[in-house]
């Protein structure tokens, strides 16, 4: 059960998390985002360990993460949670700080974290949450999705959403936080390929930690149709444009340079 006095110590550290199977066409784009948010005067003095797993990559992923300043751990499991976990391991081994004033935020390889993603976790975890789930949005959509399928999309989610912006029904790794004594305590992410976001957040609301479901501070997110994680959030999106099975496309071009 969650510890919820007010004199935690304060977050003096983050593990900046993101999982990518070939994702060097994408990665720049998440990176740059990321090394702006990791930039918040609200961070100013907090240690940052930002981790990409390279998982079973076939492309320049890991050369791209480690040429953009981040720590790459390489896997072979073509798993979300396997990846995730192991990255999680190496930053806070790398970080060394005591797990309850460390803080730990997931994204993914085909998202761009607004530039003040990082302070507002901060933020909820000082308020004494101790894990935030936050929201998604998608602002590029490839041709090839019907027509309709984007109005009806953006329509169901922010229609589920509304009904209770602090306790919306979402859960995204791209945009996931949590301190690191709750991911410790309910045994982190599960070896999922797909999924392990839900299992961890049901994980801790089992547990009883203090789970902030908000609306405030969403993500920009991929809406390919060939997504890396078998039924993940490109399979949801192809179910409602009526794409069955999996169809398999290039990614929507997206204007990215490479971090230097």
């Amino acid at each position: 059960m969650s510890d919820h006095r007010a004199d935690r110590p304060p977050i003096g550290a983050l593990a900046v998390i993101v999982p990518a199977h070939d994702e060097a066409l994408l990665l720049p784009r998440a990176l740059d985002a990321l090394h702006t948010a990791a930039g918040h005067p609200a961070l100013h003095g907090v240690a940052l360990s930002l981790v990409v797993a390279a998982d079973l990559c076939r492309d320049d992923t890991a050369a791209i993460a480690r040429t953009a300043g981040a720590d790459v751990v390489e896997v072979s499991a073509r798993n979300a949670g396997i990846a995730r976990h192991a990255a999680i391991r190496h930053a806070l081994r790398r970080l060394g700080t005591p797990e309850s004033a460390t803080w730990i935020a997931t994204t993914d390889a085909d998202s761009r974290v607004p530039p003040d993603w990082l302070a507002h976790q901060l933020a909820q975890a000082a308020h004494g949450w101790d894990a935030v789930v936050g929201t998604v949005d998608v602002t590029v959509w490839p041709a090839s999705y019907p027509a309709g399928a984007q109005t009806r999309y953006t329509a169901d989610y922010r229609r589920a959403a509304s009904r209770s912006p602090h306790a919306h029904p979402h859960v995204h790794g791209a945009n996931l936080g949590l301190s690191a004594r709750a991911y410790r305590a309910v045994g982190g992410f599960p070896p999922l390929a797909s999924g392990e976001d839900v299992a961890l957040v049901a994980r801790l609301d089992r547990a009883r930690f203090r789970v902030l479901r908000t609306t405030a501070c969403p993500v920009d997110t991929s809406a390919r149709f060939a997504g890396r994680a078998p039924g993940g959030f490109s399979a949801h999106l192809r179910r409602l444009a009526g794409a069955h099975p999996p169809v398999l496309e290039p990614d929507p071009p997206l204007t990215s340079r490479r971090v230097t």
